[in-house]
């Protein structure tokens, strides 16, 4: 077994840039090349790491001359299918930003490329690896069935955080961008299958790409009798009231992430408290004779509450046990096909009009 592996990071941005800080700092990995379309980010990137690290503008000329053991991929969405194939089929393992591609078939080919390559693929489902995001689904999971799942994040983005938006909604809308983490939260907490997707949609900017949307809800229907609904909107006309929810009730109470300082205002477009939680509060349904309530409200301080570059860190260590110990990683692909599934129904249903069966 080697003693270290070669990454190559493709993309230099807000992403690339922290994961690369990971494999920076993780010993049993080694970066052997940064590789990005625009020079400024490639270049402050490689300053912000201490220098020295060969640069690169072509993922496939980078690809054949560093020849590594994982390749990176923090690239906008519709370049996620074509090199996370590319680097498989060259016998790299693979760690690819969500979604692993912008369409269902997509998805299965990434997919069906690494088993018959034999090797590990692993999407960033960053909230998998938040020990508080971890406690809210087990905690939801003892609210009996069916549950009712409430969950947004709406960002009132500006400036270089507007531009980076639209750059992303040249391939997805936000329900599909930011959505496969949130219905994943979902189809975790209820262990069912979804049967039908719905879902609305507004383009609020002439600033978009035709044809595209930068508001949206999807709403999903379980085949337990569990329900759910997203919402995601971008932009500089988006509100900052209400944009933080994470609400789930099922038969037996009831738990919500209260985040006071995630959720206040001018919070929205900051990448760093979307993960955040601070508290848990647990409320119970069961009430004695006089209709009291038999148990008090519990709040839950989540003490253990990493930053996102420190989230990032624990999913390449996961990456790495995953490669080191042969973890079996069918099951999390199995769940990012069905989240994949989930958001382009979603989609379909914007701009068809209509409810998508899945089942």
């Amino acid at each position: 077994m080697a003693n270290s592996y070669s990454v190559l990071v493709v993309g230099c941005g807000n992403m690339g840039s922290s994961h690369a800080l990971a494999y920076h700092e993780i010993d049993d990995f080694k970066i052997v090349g940064l590789v990005d379309l625009q020079p400024e980010p490639r270049e402050k990137l490689n300053q912000k790491l201490g220098g020295g690290y060969r640069l690169f503008n072509d993922f496939e000329k980078a690809l054949e001359m560093t020849k590594p053991d994982v390749v990176s991929i923090n690239t906008y969405p519709d370049t996620h299918e074509h090199f996370a194939v590319q680097a498989l089929e060259s016998g790299a393992h693979v760690f690819v930003e969500k979604p692993i591609a912008p369409t269902v078939e997509g998805c299965r080919r990434v997919i069906q490329t690494a088993q018959t390559k034999n090797k590990k693929l692993l999407t960033g489902y960053i909230l998998r690896h938040h020990p508080s995001w971890i406690r809210f689904v087990e905690i939801a999971r003892t609210l009996g069935k069916p549950l009712v799942m409430r969950m947004n994040l709406n960002q009132q983005s500006k400036g270089q955080t507007w531009e980076t938006h639209k750059n992303l909604m040249k391939s997805a809308s936000p329900i599909v961008d930011c959505g496969v983490h949130y219905v994943d939260v979902m189809c975790q907490m209820t262990g069912a299958s979804p049967i039908r997707v719905s879902a609305i949609g507004a383009r609020l900017s002439d600033e978009l790409v035709p044809d595209m949307y930068n508001y949206g809800q999807l709403q999903i229907t379980f085949n337990d009798g569990s329900v759910g609904w997203y919402e995601a909107g971008w932009g500089p006309m988006m509100s900052e009231t209400a944009f933080f929810v994470k609400d789930v009730v099922g038969p037996k109470g009831c738990v919500s992430i209260v985040a006071s300082k995630a959720g206040a205002e001018s919070q929205s477009d900051n990448v760093a408290a979307h993960t955040q939680t601070e508290n848990l509060k647990v409320h119970y349904s069961k009430m004695d004779k006089n209709g009291t309530f038999v148990h008090q409200d519990e709040w839950i301080n989540l003490s253990d509450e990493p930053d996102h570059n420190e989230l990032c860190k624990r999913e390449q260590q996961y990456l790495l046990k995953a490669i080191q110990k042969d973890i079996d990683l069918n099951s999390h692909l199995n769940d990012a096909m069905n989240s994949i599934k989930i958001v382009i129904a979603a989609d379909e249903s914007v701009r068809s009009g209509k409810t998508i069966q899945l089942a």
